[in-house]
């Protein structure tokens, strides 16, 4: 053991007993969406005295407060300085960024979508990702990919499967849809459209996203549209360099639809009868709800953001694909008409793409506490018994 090594186990030993047995966990996130995907197991975990969480926007950290706007004015948000001189005993971050802690700390990875964009960065890595202590999979396609790429040993003990737990409370009971369209002002009467866009300047936001809205609009359907928060991100890369929110709130506000807030989808998602996308995560998340789903496809967008095809194809035959604004319309008409059909596709890729969904929360929660070396509280047997080892992959 190298000098580091000992020196940070001392001054774990040192803190725990100094702080009779508190952890620290430090969470890091690049946008909103970041916190979005680990709220669920902060939330299951913020009642615990004996775990203290902290907050910290490494990359950018000016906007810090508005990264976690969706949790609340509660939440310690300490500056990256601050927390490169704590104590922690665990990492939690939703994407690959990585704050130097000279103190040490478990880093543990939860991934922040299943779309395979940027295939050889989030999907099949070209770099190691042998520097993390757990690496919590949303599905075993993701991990048989990383082991394939080398960027993890096929006995690795960091890899865990685990499902999404941000995506639970679409199958768990825990929205209520007729509430959620109540809060929002819908009119019960009329069908609910969704258009979830990526962000990227190729997708369907910048090729036709004002004129898909107007059409939608004008055939009657309430339109509520769920922006990326890359789309918001100023500069031509992320939003095609275009102001969306300030664009697209008076055309919704003349049409009667209405800009999603937060940056958690899954409430709009539940209220949604059809699902417009290009190539975004939410369009696979919300094949849990088993509901229509009508795809944009643009070849430039696949070919910009670097997606697996496995997806492109997976995508594609669970919706009913367009090329164009003037033919949306008519496909959420026809999907309205006939909602059972391609429900077999969803439900077999629903399956394969989120494991043992409803529960990947209770599995999260007991890595974490592993990771942080601390036994888990009483609590009802499906977050006591849910432990679950990685499956044989030989």
């Amino acid at each position: 053991m190298n000098v580091l090594k000992l020196a940070r186990l001392a001054d774990k030993k040192l803190h725990r007993w100094r702080s009779e047995c508190e952890r620290r966990i430090l969470v890091d996130s690049r946008r909103p969406m970041n916190y979005a995907i680990v709220s669920p197991v902060i939330r299951a975990m913020e009642n615990d005295p004996r775990v203290k969480f902290y907050f910290a926007s490494s990359e950018d950290p000016g906007r810090a407060n508005d990264i976690y706007r969706d949790g609340g004015p509660a939440l310690e948000i300490i500056s990256r300085v601050r927390a490169a001189s704590m104590r922690f005993d665990g990492y939690l971050v939703a994407d690959l960024i990585w704050l130097s802690l000279p103190r040490g700390a478990c880093r543990v990875f939860m991934f922040h979508g299943v779309a395979g964009k940027y295939s050889q960065v989030y999907d099949a890595p070209r770099r190691s990702m042998r520097e993390w202590d757990r690496l919590l999979f949303i599905n075993e396609r993701r991990l048989r990919n990383f082991i394939a790429a080398n960027a993890i040993d096929p006995d690795s003990t960091a890899a865990r499967l685990v499902g999404m737990p941000k995506v639970d409370c679409l199958v768990d009971g825990t929205l209520n849809r007729e509430a959620i369209r109540l809060r929002l002002g819908l009119d019960p009467d009329r069908p609910v459209v969704l258009y979830a866009p990526t962000w990227s300047a190729s997708s369907s936001l910048n090729l036709m996203g004002e004129e898909l809205i107007r059409r939608v609009s004008e055939a009657g359907y309430a339109v509520i549209v769920k922006l990326h928060d890359g789309s918001l991100m100023p500069g031509h890369f992320f939003s095609g360099g275009v102001d969306w929110r300030a664009k697209l709130e008076p055309i919704l506000r003349k049409t009667g639809g209405q800009l999603a807030a937060g940056s958690d989808c899954c409430p709009f998602l539940m209220a949604a009868d059809v699902l417009i996308t290009d190539h975004s995560s939410v369009g696979f998340e919300y094949l849990l709800l088993d509901r229509p789903l009508v795809r944009i496809h643009s070849p430039d967008l696949i070919a910009s953001t670097g997606v697996n095809l496995d997806y492109v194809e997976i995508m594609s035959r669970t919706s009913m694909t367009v090329t164009s604004a003037s033919q949306v319309a008519a496909a959420v008409e026809r999907s309205l008409a006939d909602p059972g059909l391609r429900s077999d596709e969803r439900k077999t890729a629903a399956a394969e793409l989120f494991y043992r969904p409803g529960t990947a929360t209770a599995r999260a929660v007991a890595e974490l506490y592993e990771a942080i070396e601390l036994d888990r509280p009483e609590a009802p047997p499906a977050i006591l018994d849910s432990q679950q080892a990685v499956p044989a992959l030989n």
